[in-house]
């Protein structure tokens, strides 16, 4: 988990998954993220701001917050998911202050992946 003194900011994120290896595979892949294993069963990632947690220690539970994701090229991150069998769910769309996608990761879990451009 995050350090104190981040007093309501987003700490950590924890992802329910039926493969560690597979997530750690495809958000290494995809986003770069390192990973510290805690056991068979838990491992901590490291996006290099946040960290989170892929656990297999509760039931896959697609959905709840929906975790947006910044890239400076969203074209070639959009390819790259693709690469890794990421569906698309939500082509990407304009909004106020840039434009942004949704996909489903290996799990069903839906993310999203903005930028400023």
């Amino acid at each position: 988990m995050g350090t104190q003194g981040n007093d309501r900011r987003i700490d950590n994120i924890e992802f329910n998954v039926s493969d560690i290896a597979r997530s750690r595979d495809f958000y290494g892949k995809a986003f770069g993220w390192t990973f510290t294993d805690y056991g068979p069963s838990y491992c901590e990632f490291n996006d290099g701001r946040l960290t989170g947690g892929l656990t297999t220690q509760g039931p896959v539970r697609p959905g709840g917050p929906l975790v947006i994701l910044y890239a400076d090229d969203l074209a070639a991150t959009q390819q790259r998911l693709e690469a890794l069998g990421a569906e698309i769910v939500k082509p990407v769309f304009s909004f106020p202050g840039g434009r942004r996608f949704h996909f489903l990761d290996p799990d069903g879990y839906e993310l999203a992946v903005w930028s400023a451009d």
